[in-house]
């Protein structure tokens, strides 16, 4: 890549719109930041604050440096008193002071610097309007198409842009293929690093089961059942409190459907090696703890309701039952009632 000419960057600009589908004045903003770096890699140093202005008529620069005056500068972006009123005569200390320039073109190294800065801008721009078009769908399911499966995040392309898939939001033991459709929870938006804001996405999280289930069981939207609370370990199992409106409702039987219709459908999308199980929520926290601690029988229980803890005796050969593989029926228990339970037999 020769030198730059700056008449070239601004015919460029209505292009670059274009075929970025960003507005104008946002590609100006790039452009006059990829002007100002090249200019300070070129005459300047990196420490130095630089600001350009573009003259669109005439395909010239201003370039403006900005020093805070200071008794002993301790980098580019200072200057002395004595120096800065060889540029204003009424410079304070503590104050501020610019310097103009004129730039028409850039040499090799600086030019490649402008390139940089340019795409790198670019794509930040593009990345914000991205996740402005996704706010409003944050816990929200969506469909994309995998385009990119890496060891530790997979990338999903979601029709106006990309979201992400981390390793820790993946379902374990799940191989997604290149090209095929996948429905996601969309988590988040991750404006927290360096990259600009990235859509983070979702299989993994219990609120993914959550809004499977609200597709499937229509009697949510009516308010004649609802989910109170939803404990998941992906891959594994699944535990999630339903309650019904009226007494007379069996809400665990309307989420399971007519032949388990309605739980297979969500268990097709999740696979079959993660189980669920659809217990009934109960206001009355001891037979909520019983319910969540399905299947394992429960002979009674003490509770302390400040500390939120619960000792469950159960029957002998039923510890395991309630303990579960490694833990689990008992930690997803305790998650779903938000009581810490110990499992004791009598």
């Amino acid at each position: 890549m020769e030198g730059l000419d700056i008449k070239q960057m601004t015919t460029a600009i209505h292009a670059i719109a274009e075929e970025k589908n960003l507005p104008e004045e946002t590609v100006l903003e790039a452009v006059e930041a990829a002007i100002a770096a090249a200019w300070r890699r070129d005459n300047g140093n990196r420490d130095m604050n630089v600001t350009s202005v573009l003259n669109e008529d005439d395909g010239t620069a201003k370039i403006i440096v900005h020093y805070d005056v200071v008794e002993q500068p301790e980098d580019g972006s200072q200057i002395s008193l004595d120096d800065a009123k060889k540029i204003d005569k009424d410079a304070l200390l503590n104050g501020t002071v610019e310097q103009v320039y004129e730039a028409k073109s850039f040499g090799r190294v600086a030019a490649q610097t402008a390139k940089q800065v340019l795409m790198q801008k670019l794509r930040d721009y593009e990345r914000e309007s991205v996740a402005r078009e996704y706010e409003d769908k944050v816990g929200k399911l969506i469909t994309g198409t995998v385009t990119r499966v890496e060891p530790r995040v997979t990338h999903i392309e979601l029709g106006g842009g990309e979201g992400i898939m981390p390793v820790s939001e993946q379902i374990p033991g799940e191989r997604l293929m290149v090209g095929s459709r996948v429905r996601v929870l969309l988590k988040k938006i991750d404006r927290d690093n360096n990259r600009g804001p990235t859509i983070i996405l979702s299989r993994a999280d219990a609120n993914f089961v959550r809004l499977l289930f609200a597709q499937e069981v229509p009697e949510i939207e009516t308010g004649a059942v609802e989910i109170k609370a939803v404990a998941r370990e992906a891959g594994r199992r699944t535990k999630i409190a339903v309650s019904g409106g009226n007494p007379e409702i069996d809400a665990v039987g309307t989420f399971v459907g007519s032949k388990g219709v309605r739980v297979q459908a969500v268990m097709n999308e999740i696979g079959d090696t993660e189980k669920i199980d659809i217990v009934t929520y109960d206001v009355d926290i001891r037979n909520y703890i019983a319910n969540a601690l399905s299947p394992a029988e429960v002979n009674r229980i003490d509770i302390d309701e400040k500390a939120k803890k619960a000792i469950v005796y159960v029957p002998a050969n039923q510890q395991s039952v309630a303990i579960g593989k490694q833990g689990q029926n008992v930690r997803l228990a305790s998650q779903l009632t938000g009581y810490s339970l110990d499992i004791a037999t009598d």
